[in-house]
């Protein structure tokens, strides 16, 4: 299998911030409307693709929603306060580049106080969002203009290839998007009902899944995002949770949720019987919208999630391998074609 790396840079560049998914979503659409038998968008946002079947109903998340930033006020001096939509740590952000998406869009940098008159105290401690701004080089009265407050804002970086990895910002999700837009491509006649939902506002807390678990009802709920390839230096080895190049992981648990063992154990097996190598995700912290297919009111879901392992995950260099990457399309390819067969027992 050989990566499509002009979709996968397509993918990852074109914006999408938390409530502002439109761009990406209509992405999507032109490369999936050929591969389902229908597809919606709801009134959150979300993006669903059906696959007709025979046989239980399977929902496929993959939140398309990019950690962003939003406009709050243009000083005097047209410098943009901003807050955000995610978590971030400051320390990734000071002179990242940015996308502004105003009445028109305009490029700009995060800065701060340089390091030569910072106090003592201030050289110590890290830093806060609250003093982080952004520079667009233009003179106030057209930053007024073109940013008015609420202006959705993107982190600028382009995708890397690294060794046998690939680098970039968003790979949080738009490695999984990514994966599931090639699964639909590649996978043949589905032994069940499948939805393929790419859905909105993930990283501002798992709304969009809710809305589209809700609205479809599935029996089996696979999420698909990315999870943390913590093998670095200074992590135990008690303390890593997934390692690159050692396979698609496969969600065990993670703050949010507990998966269906015999689902994750059923996915383990069809992995194996195609030889496509896995690794368990035990991830102690976070939550994903695994978790939101599961809550179905009333009724519940056998839930589990293909879990792409990433470094330096919520920065502009997060990092995954290519292997990783194609293990977890043929995967999911599989779950399209054979979770039908699936019992809970």
């Amino acid at each position: 299998m050989k990566l499509n790396f002009e979709l996968l840079k397509e993918i990852v560049s074109t914006p999408g911030a938390p409530g502002f998914e439109d761009p990406i979503r209509d992405v999507i659409i032109s490369h999936i409307k050929d591969h389902v038998d229908e597809y919606s968008v709801d009134r959150m946002g979300n993006l669903i693709g059906r696959i007709k079947g025979n046989g239980p109903k399977v929902m496929a998340a993959a939140h398309m929603d990019e950690i962003s930033l939003i406009s709050t006020h243009v000083d005097s001096k047209g410098f943009i306060r901003f807050s955000t939509l995610g978590g971030f740590d400051p320390e990734t952000l000071i002179t990242q580049r940015v996308i502004i998406h105003g009445e028109k869009t305009i490029p700009g940098v995060i800065g701060t106080k340089p390091i030569h008159i910072q106090t003592d105290s201030e050289k110590k401690t890290k830093s806060k969002l609250k003093n982080l701004f952004i520079d667009t080089g233009l003179p106030a009265d057209e930053v007024k203009e073109i940013v008015p407050n609420g202006t959705p804002i993107t982190r600028d970086k382009n995708l890397l290839h690294l060794g046998n990895s690939i680098s970039s910002k968003s790979l949080d999700n738009r490695i999984s998007v990514y994966m599931l837009i090639e699964a639909l491509q590649r996978a043949k006649k589905s032994n069940c009902d499948f939805y393929a939902a790419f859905t909105v506002q993930e990283e501002v807390g798992i709304r969009g899944a809710r809305v589209a678990a809700q609205a479809i009802q599935p029996e089996i709920g696979l999420n698909l995002d990315v999870t943390l390839a913590n093998d670095l230096p200074g992590v135990g080895d008690h303390e890593v949770c997934t390692k690159l190049g050692e396979g698609i992981g496969i969600k065990v648990m993670d703050k949010s949720v507990i998966c269906t063992p015999t689902l994750v154990r059923y996915l383990e097996q069809l992995a194996e019987s195609q030889s496509v190598k896995t690794q368990r995700e035990v991830l102690t912290a976070g939550g994903t919208d695994t978790s939101a297919m599961q809550y179905l009111v009333g009724i519940g879901s056998h839930v589990t999630s293909i879990s792409c392992p990433v470094r330096y995950i919520h920065s502009t260099a997060e990092t995954c391998s290519v292997s990783d990457v194609k293990a977890g399309i043929e995967l999911t390819s599989l779950c399209i074609e054979k979770i039908g067969s699936y019992t809970f027992k």
